[in-house]
Protein backbone atom coordinates (compact mmCIF):
# COMPACT_ATOMS: atom_id res chain seq x y z
CA UNK A 1 0.00 0.00 0.00
CA UNK A 2 1.50 3.34 -1.33
CA UNK A 3 1.99 6.48 1.36
CA UNK A 4 -0.95 8.23 -0.73
CA UNK A 5 -3.49 5.13 -0.52
CA UNK A 6 -2.53 5.34 3.72
CA UNK A 7 -3.25 8.79 3.95
CA UNK A 8 -6.40 8.66 1.79
CA UNK A 9 -7.32 5.87 4.49
CA UNK A 10 -6.56 7.63 7.47
CA UNK A 11 -8.89 10.38 6.34
CA UNK A 12 -12.08 8.88 4.96
CA UNK A 13 -11.44 7.18 8.79
CA UNK A 14 -11.38 10.08 10.40
CA UNK A 15 -13.41 11.39 8.78
CA UNK A 16 -16.05 8.69 9.15
CA UNK A 17 -15.32 8.83 12.97
CA UNK A 18 -16.45 12.81 13.01
CA UNK A 19 -19.63 12.03 11.60
CA UNK A 20 -20.34 9.04 13.71
CA UNK A 21 -19.65 10.83 16.76
CA UNK A 22 -21.84 14.07 15.39
CA UNK A 23 -24.47 10.93 14.50
CA UNK A 24 -28.02 12.58 16.72
CA UNK A 25 -29.90 9.49 16.45
CA UNK A 26 -33.26 11.75 17.07
CA UNK A 27 -32.18 14.15 14.32
CA UNK A 28 -31.13 11.41 12.11
CA UNK A 29 -34.74 9.90 12.48
CA UNK A 30 -36.03 13.29 11.52
CA UNK A 31 -34.41 13.57 8.70
CA UNK A 32 -35.12 10.44 7.65
CA UNK A 33 -38.83 10.68 8.17
CA UNK A 34 -38.87 14.24 5.98
CA UNK A 35 -36.58 12.53 3.02
CA UNK A 36 -39.35 9.46 2.87
CA UNK A 37 -41.99 12.61 2.68
CA UNK A 38 -39.98 14.03 -0.19
CA UNK A 39 -40.04 10.91 -1.38
CA UNK A 40 -44.23 10.23 -0.88
CA UNK A 41 -44.60 13.49 -2.55
CA UNK A 42 -42.84 12.70 -5.46
CA UNK A 43 -44.32 9.56 -6.10
CA UNK A 44 -47.54 10.44 -5.59
CA UNK A 45 -46.79 13.32 -8.44
CA UNK A 46 -45.64 10.59 -10.40
CA UNK A 47 -48.35 8.62 -10.12
CA UNK A 48 -50.43 11.16 -10.91
CA UNK A 49 -48.95 12.51 -14.25
CA UNK A 50 -48.90 8.55 -14.98
CA UNK A 51 -53.36 8.50 -14.82
CA UNK A 52 -53.31 11.53 -16.44
CA UNK A 53 -51.22 10.07 -20.01
CA UNK A 54 -53.33 6.75 -19.55
CA UNK A 55 -56.53 9.42 -19.35
CA UNK A 56 -55.11 11.22 -22.50
CA UNK A 57 -54.46 7.99 -23.94
CA UNK A 58 -58.11 6.45 -23.87
CA UNK A 59 -59.69 9.72 -25.05
CA UNK A 60 -57.41 9.61 -27.92
CA UNK A 61 -57.90 5.73 -28.50
CA UNK A 62 -61.87 6.74 -28.29
CA UNK A 63 -61.99 9.11 -30.76
CA UNK A 64 -59.73 7.08 -33.57
CA UNK A 65 -62.20 4.41 -32.92
CA UNK A 66 -65.07 7.11 -33.66
CA UNK A 67 -63.44 8.54 -36.72
CA UNK A 68 -62.99 4.69 -37.78
CA UNK A 69 -66.76 3.94 -37.81
CA UNK A 70 -66.94 7.82 -39.23
CA UNK A 71 -65.48 6.76 -41.83
CA UNK A 72 -66.70 3.37 -42.69
CA UNK A 73 -70.61 5.56 -42.65
CA UNK A 74 -68.91 7.92 -45.27
CA UNK A 75 -67.59 5.29 -47.32
CA UNK A 76 -70.79 3.02 -47.40
CA UNK A 77 -72.94 6.37 -48.26
CA UNK A 78 -70.79 7.12 -51.07
CA UNK A 79 -70.87 3.53 -52.53
CA UNK A 80 -74.26 4.06 -52.59
CA UNK A 81 -74.41 6.66 -54.58
CA UNK A 82 -72.20 5.65 -57.22
CA UNK A 83 -68.87 7.16 -56.18
CA UNK A 84 -66.29 4.89 -55.72
CA UNK A 85 -63.16 6.69 -56.16
CA UNK A 86 -64.99 8.79 -52.73
CA UNK A 87 -65.56 5.68 -51.17
CA UNK A 88 -62.13 4.37 -51.28
CA UNK A 89 -60.83 7.19 -49.72
CA UNK A 90 -63.36 7.15 -46.96
CA UNK A 91 -62.15 3.41 -46.43
CA UNK A 92 -58.20 4.78 -46.62
CA UNK A 93 -58.73 7.30 -44.03
CA UNK A 94 -61.11 4.47 -41.61
CA UNK A 95 -58.08 2.24 -41.97
CA UNK A 96 -55.27 5.21 -41.23
CA UNK A 97 -57.71 5.84 -37.61
CA UNK A 98 -58.43 2.32 -37.00
CA UNK A 99 -53.93 2.02 -37.31
CA UNK A 100 -54.05 4.46 -35.03
CA UNK A 101 -56.19 3.27 -32.66
CA UNK A 102 -54.44 0.15 -32.43
CA UNK A 103 -51.55 2.16 -31.47
CA UNK A 104 -53.10 3.75 -28.39
CA UNK A 105 -55.08 0.90 -27.19
CA UNK A 106 -51.21 -0.54 -26.87
CA UNK A 107 -50.34 2.59 -25.35
CA UNK A 108 -53.16 2.91 -22.95
CA UNK A 109 -52.41 -0.73 -21.76
CA UNK A 110 -48.63 -0.18 -21.22
CA UNK A 111 -50.03 3.03 -18.91
CA UNK A 112 -52.56 0.43 -17.28
CA UNK A 113 -49.91 -1.62 -15.88
CA UNK A 114 -47.64 1.48 -15.44
CA UNK A 115 -50.00 2.83 -13.14
CA UNK A 116 -50.54 0.29 -10.95
CA UNK A 117 -47.21 -0.41 -10.81
CA UNK A 118 -47.07 3.14 -9.28
CA UNK A 119 -49.56 2.81 -7.31
CA UNK A 120 -48.92 -0.35 -5.66
CA UNK A 121 -45.57 1.35 -5.01
CA UNK A 122 -47.22 4.24 -3.98
CA UNK A 123 -49.20 1.99 -1.30
CA UNK A 124 -46.07 0.10 0.22
CA UNK A 125 -43.86 3.97 0.83
CA UNK A 126 -47.17 5.07 3.20
CA UNK A 127 -47.24 2.28 4.48
CA UNK A 128 -43.38 2.20 5.29
CA UNK A 129 -43.48 5.98 5.92
CA UNK A 130 -46.64 4.88 8.51
CA UNK A 131 -43.80 2.27 10.15
CA UNK A 132 -41.08 4.33 10.23
CA UNK A 133 -42.90 7.18 12.48
CA UNK A 134 -44.09 5.02 14.90
CA UNK A 135 -40.23 3.48 15.17
CA UNK A 136 -39.22 6.87 14.86
CA UNK A 137 -40.93 7.57 18.02
CA UNK A 138 -40.11 4.62 19.85
CA UNK A 139 -36.24 4.95 18.96
CA UNK A 140 -36.24 8.55 20.14
CA UNK A 141 -37.77 7.32 23.30
CA UNK A 142 -35.29 4.57 24.07
CA UNK A 143 -32.81 7.13 23.15
CA UNK A 144 -33.43 9.57 25.57
CA UNK A 145 -33.96 7.05 27.87
CA UNK A 146 -30.54 5.63 27.60
CA UNK A 147 -29.43 9.64 27.75
CA UNK A 148 -31.06 9.81 30.80
CA UNK A 149 -29.67 7.28 32.00
CA UNK A 150 -26.06 7.65 30.63
CA UNK A 151 -25.96 10.85 32.74
CA UNK A 152 -27.55 9.54 36.17
CA UNK A 153 -24.65 7.04 35.67
CA UNK A 154 -22.14 9.49 35.02
CA UNK A 155 -23.34 11.19 37.94
CA UNK A 156 -23.22 8.46 40.48
CA UNK A 157 -19.65 7.95 39.29
CA UNK A 158 -18.58 11.20 40.04
CA UNK A 159 -19.97 10.70 43.91
CA UNK A 160 -17.69 9.27 46.36
CA UNK A 161 -19.58 6.86 48.63
CA UNK A 162 -16.89 6.70 51.20
CA UNK A 163 -16.38 10.37 51.00
CA UNK A 164 -19.93 11.12 51.40
CA UNK A 165 -20.41 8.93 54.26
CA UNK A 166 -17.53 10.08 56.18
CA UNK A 167 -18.70 13.68 55.89
CA UNK A 168 -22.21 12.01 57.55
CA UNK A 169 -19.93 10.63 60.25
CA UNK A 170 -18.16 13.55 60.95
CA UNK A 171 -21.54 15.75 61.08
CA UNK A 172 -22.87 13.13 63.59
CA UNK A 173 -19.95 13.20 65.72
CA UNK A 174 -20.33 17.29 65.63
CA UNK A 175 -24.17 16.68 66.41
CA UNK A 176 -23.22 14.26 69.51
CA UNK A 177 -20.70 17.14 71.01
CA UNK A 178 -23.54 19.98 70.32
CA UNK A 179 -25.95 18.32 72.29
CA UNK A 180 -23.44 17.18 75.22
CA UNK A 181 -22.50 20.45 75.70
CA UNK A 182 -26.38 21.61 75.46
CA UNK A 183 -26.72 18.99 79.03
CA UNK A 184 -23.72 20.50 80.31
CA UNK A 185 -25.37 24.09 80.26
CA UNK A 186 -28.40 23.03 81.37
CA UNK A 187 -27.38 20.77 84.12
CA UNK A 188 -24.62 23.78 84.92
CA UNK A 189 -27.17 26.79 85.16
CA UNK A 190 -30.41 24.05 86.57
CA UNK A 191 -31.67 25.59 90.25
CA UNK A 192 -29.04 24.07 92.45
CA UNK A 193 -31.43 24.61 95.34
CA UNK A 194 -34.36 22.56 93.65
CA UNK A 195 -31.54 19.84 93.02
CA UNK A 196 -30.60 19.44 96.98
CA UNK A 197 -34.28 18.94 97.29
CA UNK A 198 -34.65 15.95 95.00
CA UNK A 199 -31.24 14.90 96.87
CA UNK A 200 -32.58 14.85 100.13
CA UNK A 201 -36.45 13.03 98.82
CA UNK A 202 -34.31 10.38 97.28
CA UNK A 203 -32.35 9.96 100.54
CA UNK A 204 -35.25 9.79 102.75
CA UNK A 205 -36.64 6.91 100.33
CA UNK A 206 -33.77 5.31 100.90
CA UNK A 207 -33.97 5.29 104.38
CA UNK A 208 -37.71 4.17 104.24
CA UNK A 209 -36.09 0.65 102.65
CA UNK A 210 -33.79 0.36 104.81
CA UNK A 211 -36.15 0.57 108.23
CA UNK A 212 -38.52 -2.02 106.51
CA UNK A 213 -35.16 -4.17 105.47
CA UNK A 214 -34.58 -3.90 109.74
CA UNK A 215 -38.23 -4.63 110.65
CA UNK A 216 -38.22 -8.01 108.36
CA UNK A 217 -35.14 -8.56 109.57
CA UNK A 218 -36.48 -8.12 113.17
CA UNK A 219 -39.53 -10.18 112.54
CA UNK A 220 -37.28 -13.33 111.17
CA UNK A 221 -35.09 -13.07 113.63
CA UNK A 222 -32.13 -12.25 111.90
CA UNK A 223 -30.32 -9.39 113.61
CA UNK A 224 -27.67 -9.82 116.24
CA UNK A 225 -28.06 -9.34 119.81
CA UNK A 226 -27.72 -5.06 120.33
CA UNK A 227 -29.33 -4.91 123.68
CA UNK A 228 -28.31 -3.92 126.46
CA UNK A 229 -29.36 -6.76 128.75
CA UNK A 230 -27.96 -9.03 125.70
CA UNK A 231 -31.36 -10.21 124.91
CA UNK A 232 -33.22 -9.90 121.00
CA UNK A 233 -36.12 -7.27 121.05
CA UNK A 234 -39.29 -9.33 120.73
CA UNK A 235 -40.05 -9.65 116.92
CA UNK A 236 -43.16 -7.88 116.05
CA UNK A 237 -45.65 -10.41 114.75
CA UNK A 238 -48.05 -7.87 113.06
CA UNK A 239 -48.91 -9.12 109.67
CA UNK A 240 -50.83 -6.14 108.70
CA UNK A 241 -49.40 -4.26 105.02
CA UNK A 242 -47.05 -1.31 106.04
CA UNK A 243 -47.09 2.00 105.34
CA UNK A 244 -44.03 4.11 105.29
CA UNK A 245 -44.10 5.31 108.72
CA UNK A 246 -43.08 1.79 110.82
CA UNK A 247 -45.49 0.74 113.42
CA UNK A 248 -44.47 1.66 116.73
CA UNK A 249 -43.60 -1.45 119.36
CA UNK A 250 -42.92 -1.37 122.58
CA UNK A 251 -39.27 -3.14 122.15
CA UNK A 252 -38.21 -0.24 119.56
CA UNK A 253 -40.10 2.57 121.32
CA UNK A 254 -37.82 1.89 124.23
CA UNK A 255 -34.18 1.10 122.41
CA UNK A 256 -34.50 4.06 119.72
CA UNK A 257 -34.30 7.64 120.21
CA UNK A 258 -37.51 9.68 119.94
CA UNK A 259 -36.48 12.24 116.99
CA UNK A 260 -36.57 11.31 113.06
CA UNK A 261 -33.40 11.65 112.53
CA UNK A 262 -32.03 10.20 115.61
CA UNK A 263 -34.14 6.88 114.48
CA UNK A 264 -32.93 7.10 110.82
CA UNK A 265 -28.59 7.36 112.29
CA UNK A 266 -29.65 4.44 115.22
CA UNK A 267 -30.90 1.91 112.09
CA UNK A 268 -28.20 2.59 110.22
CA UNK A 269 -26.27 1.62 113.17
CA UNK A 270 -28.34 -1.90 113.38
CA UNK A 271 -27.86 -2.39 110.23
CA UNK A 272 -23.83 -2.23 110.36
Amino acid sequence: MGLLERVGMAVRSNLNALVSAAEDPEKILEQTIIDMNEDLVKLRQAVAQAIAAQKRFEQQYTQNLQQARQWEDRARLALSKGDEALAMEALSRKKTATDTAAALKTQVDQMGAQVKTLKDNLTALESKLAEAKTKKEMLKARARAAKASEQIHQAVSKVSTSNAMAVFDRMEDKVLQMEARSQAIAELSGDTLESKFQALESSAGSDEVQFELLEMKKQLGLLPDTSPAGTLPQAVTDTSPRTSTPPATTDIQDASPTSGEDDIAYLRELLK
